[in-house]
């Protein structure tokens, strides 16, 4: 399939999926919300400036999980507070779910982003993630699921922010090097079968049970795109 059939496809696909996504998992919108004005009141939505393709910048929503900042600016987190209870506790709730994720299908929507590919970057963390190699994610629009997102789902959520340097040794290679692997290997049929291991990572989840089988075969990707990763990882 050439490459602009398939993004006329994947469009369509992202158009289908984020409508039904938002009216499927509305019930879920409903209690999110609700639980945010309870646990914190504030404002419902988070919106985090992130860059997608071609390095255009973005808002990206997000149901707000963090404490909201004194004198901030509406719906900014206190994303650089020390305290260890900035997250407050519905807030923990819907990140361990991904619930505080659901809005992003309005950026789906609005074509900002797509159900699959590389998840979108931080300003101040294109030195991290779209250094050198690592830049050619930015040729397709970043997704709310891919390859990397699954990784650092499965391995990457067991880090907290106080172990920035573990993370940065032990998830960052693998998750980087994923971004690549999309790139290379986007495709309806990769496309799909990233779908279906997001549902099936979010079950385990649910039923309190590791995906190991995907975590191999994410590390393999990597290993088999990066011959330097056989010998760390």
């Amino acid at each position: 399939m050439q490459i602009k059939e398939y993004e006329k496809i994947k469009r369509v696909f992202d158009i289908v999926i984020s409508v039904c996504a938002i009216i499927v998992s509305s019930p879920i919108w409903l209690i999110g919300i609700v639980g945010i004005l309870i646990s914190d009141p504030g404002p419902i939505f988070y919106m985090a400036n992130r860059v997608g393709k071609n390095n255009k910048q973005f808002k990206m929503f997000k149901f707000r999980s963090m404490r909201v900042l004194k004198n901030s600016k509406r719906g900014s987190e206190a994303s650089l507070r020390p305290e260890t209870d900035r997250i407050f506790p519905w807030g923990k709730i819907i990140r361990k779910l991904k619930i505080d994720e659901l809005p992003q299908f309005l950026n789906i929507f609005i074509g900002d982003m797509s159900v699959v590919g590389p998840r979108p970057v931080a300003k101040d963390q294109m030195n991290i993630f779209r250094i050198g190699r690592y830049d050619i994610a930015k040729q397709v629009k970043p997704g709310i699921t891919g390859p990397a997102a699954l990784y650092d789902y499965i391995y990457g959520d067991q880090f907290e922010e106080a172990d920035i340097d573990e993370y940065m040794e032990k998830v960052l290679p693998i998750r980087r090097e994923l971004e690549i692997v999309y790139v290379k290997k986007q495709g309806f049929m990769f496309d799909t079968w990233i779908f279906f291991e997001t549902a099936r990572c979010i079950l385990c989840s649910l039923v309190g049970k590791e995906n190991v089988r995907l975590l191999k075969k994410l590390v393999k990707m990597a290993q088999e795109s990066d011959s330097e990763l056989r010998e760390n990882f």
